[in-house]
């Protein structure tokens, strides 16, 4: 992973949650909450896991910690705060991606996984790759749940990113 390579994925992790997040404000909160049988129960369960591994990643990216017991705990039960916290996370992602450089994606970062919490020291490059791959996975996820409600959620394909499209 280079620069640009991290650069578009932040854009696209922001022009992604931006579409998901508006069709899943069509749906009751109920909706939203109810045990589809999903990894993380539901739609709001795996909204919800989303932005807790990116905060993760990122205090583990910009050296201010950030400290939950599980994968699973819920950050926030309303919906409208749940948006409003991934659109500041989302920019927060965005800022990182643009003070990165290929220096410091070629070094390393140390840090704990709440699965296996034994000290790791990977390149940041790798964790990079892995942080933007697992939310487009647990997006992917989403998007299957809410096909099942009948919700069409339009294309979700980088190429059809809007900056990207604007370059070709």
């Amino acid at each position: 992973m280079h620069v640009d390579q991290a650069r578009t994925m932040a854009a696209y992790n922001r022009w992604m949650n931006n579409k998901l997040y508006s069709v899943c404000a069509e749906l009751t909160d109920d909706e939203r909450k109810a045990d589809t049988g999903a990894f993380f129960g539901s739609i709001h369960g795996t909204l919800n896991h989303l932005l807790l591994a990116d905060r993760l990643w990122m205090g583990r990216f910009t050296g201010v910690p950030f400290s939950v017991s599980s994968t699973g705990e819920e950050l926030y039960s309303d919906f409208v705060e749940l948006r409003s916290q991934r659109e500041s996370t989302d920019e927060d992602i965005e800022n990182w991606a643009l003070r990165l450089t290929d220096d410091l994606l070629d070094g390393t970062i140390e840090y704990r996984s709440i699965v296996n919490p034994k000290p790791r020291t990977d390149k940041l490059w790798v964790c990079a790759t892995h942080f933007f791959n697992h939310q487009t996975h647990h997006r992917g996820q989403l998007t299957a749940l809410l096909s099942q409600a009948g919700k069409d959620y339009g294309v979700t394909d980088l190429i059809w990113l809007p900056e990207v499209m604007s370059e070709g």
